[in-house]
């Protein structure tokens, strides 16, 4: 026989952790109004229910259009750790669609999340490294990082931060130096990436020298390469057992020997036979660094005096299955081969 009694347990699948969404339209217009509430549990439970919601794209729109981007910029200052982690994490979900950050570059939540750099929370500074690293990606957002003032501050923070938010902060300069390098060669940021090539982390390796890369491409990067002796250190790692450290340490290479001084600073330390040998290397990047740095040395007469003997090397490369290859080891043959 059936009985009114109601009993004491939740029902299954219930997270006591999260708001109560709202039905339909209603949902992230109240999920909004938690977040401006002054009781603590009830604002940690509306983030909760967000970062659930923020994977959808279409929630993201909503949100930003009612007004959620101005609520959570209120509470990464919030005075609990909880909201804090919470609402940077529902910022780096928004930011990996497109929607979010476009949305995050007219509601200044690059500014906004700056305040955070020198959080003692570790999970809350990561989160906002994972939104600018995302932000990076799109060209307006690595210039709205550049013209926010932050390069040196992230250069300044490969220094001191964990590593796996150091390989972040690369991520994200790599990119916003392909914008505009000034702040961070103003701010010794080739010295800084000189100390992370002889990390003992291969990612970190592969990162610092793909940001030299970026940094490499001004004159005056060019210029500091050489000056710092950060040459050498390349070279060295063209032999590193991880392929990717050897494509990105080739492609820095690329650059840092445009200039005369570069030049003859690779020749010096023997640049050649190392990126010969990565000729033969499976990944279509690393031969293609390689190709063009050698193209560089052989614009100096010892170096193309060296490399005539190997031109055969080049010539099995114009068949290569890569037609960037192809065109590099065409163009390579052409500098080897030219007579005064």
């Amino acid at each position: 026989m059936a009985h009114t009694r109601i009993s004491m347990y939740l029902p299954p699948n219930i997270n006591p952790t999260q708001a109560a969404i709202a039905y339909g339209c209603r949902a992230l217009p109240k999920l909004n109004e938690e977040l401006q509430s002054e009781d603590l549990l009830t604002r940690q439970k509306a983030l909760m229910a967000l970062c659930d919601l923020m994977h959808d794209p279409e929630h993201v729109y909503v949100a930003i259009s009612i007004g959620c981007l101005e609520s959570l910029k209120a509470l990464l200052k919030d005075t609990n750790h909880v909201v804090r982690i919470k609402a940077t994490e529902v910022l780096y979900i928004m930011a990996t669609h497109n929607v979010g950050r476009e949305g995050f570059l007219e509601h200044g939540i690059i500014a906004a999340l700056s305040f955070l750099l020198s959080d003692p929370l570790t999970a809350c500074r990561e989160n906002l490294h994972l939104v600018y690293k995302h932000l990076a990606q799109l060209p307006s957002g690595a210039q709205g990082i550049v013209s926010s003032g932050l390069i040196p501050s992230l250069v300044w923070k490969l220094q001191s931060e964990e590593e796996k938010i150091q390989e972040l902060l690369l991520d994200t300069l790599a990119a916003c130096l392909l914008e505009d390098a000034t702040e961070a060669l103003a701010s010794h940021a080739v010295p800084f990436l000189k100390e992370k090539l002889i990390s003992a982390n291969d990612n970190i390796r592969s990162k610092a020298a793909c940001t030299l890369m970026a940094i490499s491409i001004p004159l005056e990067g060019k210029k500091q390469v050489w000056r710092y002796d950060v040459i050498p250190i390349l070279v060295h790692l063209l032999e590193d057992p991880v392929e990717e450290v050897q494509a990105s340490a080739a492609g820095a290479l690329m650059y840092a020997t445009v200039t005369t001084a570069g030049k003859y600073a690779a020749l010096a330390v023997e640049a050649i036979n190392p990126l010969l040998k990565m000729l033969g290397l499976p990944s279509r990047k690393a031969r293609l660094n390689a190709i063009k740095a050698l193209t560089m040395l052989a614009e100096a007469p010892e170096g193309r005096k060296f490399l005539q003997v190997h031109v055969a090397a080049f010539r099995v490369l114009q068949v290569d299955t890569d037609q960037a290859v192809q065109r590099a080891a065409k163009v390579a043959i052409e500098v080897i081969e030219w007579k005064p």
